[in-house]
C-alpha cells in the first residue's frame, strides 16, 4: 500500500533530487574547471540551507509534540542523532566543494565526489527512517489541534524565504510531487512566491542544474 503523501515527502524528494544532480554533475566534471566547482559548490550551499531549516523546524516544532504527545518516545533520540550526523556529513560536503572550488585538482574532485556519497548515504538513512517510522504515526493525529498548530509554526517564514523554498522544491519536481502540490497549495500563490521572491534561487542556482543535466 502506498504511504499518503505529504509535504514532507515532496521536500525529501527535493533533497534526494539534488544529491543526486550533484553526484551526477561532479561525475562529469573535469578536473581544473573552477567556475563549474564554484557554481556547484553554491548550489550545494543552497540544499544545505533548505535541509537545515527543514531540520531545525522538526527539531523546534514537530519532535517537541511528539515528545508531548508520547508518540514513539524510544525513536526521538534516534532522530536527534541522525540530525546530528546528517549536519556533520553536510558540513563535510560543504567543505570538500570549497577545497576543489579553490584548487579544482583531480585529487580534490576525487574527494568531494567521496563525501557527497557519504552524505547521500547519511541523509537516505534519516529520510527512509523518517519516512517508516516517523510519518505513519503523524499521520494519525493530522487532525487534533496541537498539529494544526505545529503546522502553523513550519509554514511561519518570511516572503523572501517561502518564495527561494517554492523556487527549490518546485525546480524539476517529480509529476506526482508538482500534482499535491497543486492540491495543497493555491497555484497563484506559488506562482507570486517562486517567480518575485524565488528570483534569487533562480538566477543563481536553478542555471547550475541546467547545465548539469
Amino acid at each position: 500500500m502506498t504511504a499518503a503523501m505529504t509535504m514532507n515527502t515532496v521536500i525529501h524528494g527535493a533533497v534526494r533530487r539534488d544529491l543526486d544532480r550533484l553526484a551526477d554533475a561532479l561525475a562529469a566534471l573535469p578536473a581544473g574547471d573552477l567556475a563549474r566547482a564554484r557554481d556547484l559548490a553554491r548550489a550545494f550551499a543552497n540544499l544545505r540551507r533548505e535541509l537545515t531549516h527543514h531540520h531545525e523546524g522538526e527539531d523546534t516544532h514537530v519532535f517537541p509534540w511528539m515528545a508531548q504527545r508520547g508518540l514513539v518516545p524510544d525513536l526521538l533520540p534516534t532522530m536527534a542523532a541522525e540530525h546530528a550526523a546528517m549536519s556533520a556529513a553536510l558540513t563535510g560536503t560543504d567543505a570538500a566543494l570549497a577545497a576543489l572550488a579553490a584548487s579544482g585538482s583531480a585529487a580534490d574532485l576525487a574527494a568531494a565526489q567521496a563525501s557527497v556519497e557519504r552524505t547521500r548515504a547519511v541523509v537516505d538513512t534519516h529520510l527512509d527512517h523518517e519516512e517508516t517510522e516517523v510519518e505513519p504515526v503523524v499521520r494519525g493525529h493530522m487532525e487534533e489541534p496541537g498539529w494544526k498548530q505545529v503546522e502553523k509554526q513550519l509554514r511561519s517564514q518570511p516572503p523572501t524565504a517561502a518564495g527561494q523554498f517554492f523556487a527549490w522544491v518546485t525546480d524539476g519536481m517529480r509529476e506526482d510531487h508538482r500534482a499535491y502540490l497543486r492540491r495543497t497549495v493555491p497555484a497563484p500563490v506559488v506562482f507570486v512566491l517562486t517567480r518575485v521572491f524565488g528570483r534569487r534561487y533562480r538566477r543563481e542556482v536553478a542555471p547550475v542544474w541546467g547545465r548539469a543535466t
